[in-house]
């Protein structure tokens, strides 16, 4: 029988200070956060904070122990991230959840923020990057709208398997294939592919498909229309992956200002 939050705690998370477990976990609309936050005093009063604002939080020191807890079937709904993490950064730790299976929208705090490890947090599979010091509203209100948009893309998906020519989409485990090959997606990367062979045959604007990518109304890039230099970028990445494995790859079509359509299979 998988070890509850009381005995993990008691036990193989010991080692990471103390940990504010979930709480309320039971009233509608609680959000169930884990926390990875090698300061423990930070740790302890964000996770105090976020408590006070309605969110369930489950604090972790290190990489290790969350992954230990994970092995647990621990049930969340987001995860935090510091980006300066001991011993695995918490930007190396990111793709060791993916191949755990963990489908979780992540969530980057940084007390340095640099445009390259936005850039990178983003290009990892990231759903958001946020500097400490914008404080705990701000937090608390991205954190939200996260939820928010990954709730609504669940909502969206199905158990079942989409086929389109050559593509196989499984929306239950966010994998993608390629003639049977596994494109090793980002889970923002299948969540554009998804959008994309959803509406065959139509285009899809550059908002919408940032959207998808981060959420609803993020704000990012230069100027109100920036974020179209972030949806290049990914669509770049998603084709450079379809083609690694098929040079001849050019189903996905770019409307020039407007967007982006996965043409009708022959």
């Amino acid at each position: 029988m998988p070890a509850t939050l009381e005995q993990m705690t008691a036990t193989s998370l010991s080692s990471a200070g103390p940990v504010v477990p979930f709480a309320h976990v039971g009233e509608p609309g609680t959000i169930r956060v884990l926390l990875v936050e090698d300061d423990q005093i930070y740790r302890d009063s964000l996770s105090n904070e976020l408590s006070k604002h309605g969110f369930a939080v489950h604090g972790f020191a290190d990489g290790a122990s969350l992954l230990r807890a994970l092995d647990s079937a621990i049930d969340a709904d987001i995860i935090i991230l510091d980006w300066g993490l001991p011993k695995t950064l918490g930007i190396d730790l990111l793709p060791q959840l993916r191949r755990h299976g963990v489908t979780l929208p992540v969530v980057f705090l940084s007390g340095r923020t640099m445009p390259a490890n936005e850039s990178l947090a983003f290009d990892r599979g990231a759903i958001d990057f946020i500097d400490k010091a914008r404080g705990v509203e701000v937090l608390v209100r991205r954190l939200r709208r996260v939820v928010k948009a990954s709730n609504r893309t669940e909502q969206l998906q199905t158990d079942r398997s989409m086929i389109c020519g050559n593509l196989l989409l499984r929306p239950d485990v966010s994998r993608a294939y390629w003639k049977d090959t596994d494109l090793d997606l980002t889970l923002g990367e299948n969540n554009i592919v998804h959008l994309l062979v959803s509406n065959v045959g139509k285009y899809i604007t550059y908002r919408a498909v940032y959207d998808r990518l981060r959420h609803e109304g993020f704000i990012a890039g230069d100027g109100p229309d920036g974020y179209r230099a972030n949806v290049r970028s990914a669509i770049k990445r998603i084709r450079n992956k379809f083609r690694a494995l098929d040079p001849t790859f050019d189903e996905i079509e770019n409307y020039a200002g407007f967007g982006y359509c996965w043409k009708k299979p022959d």
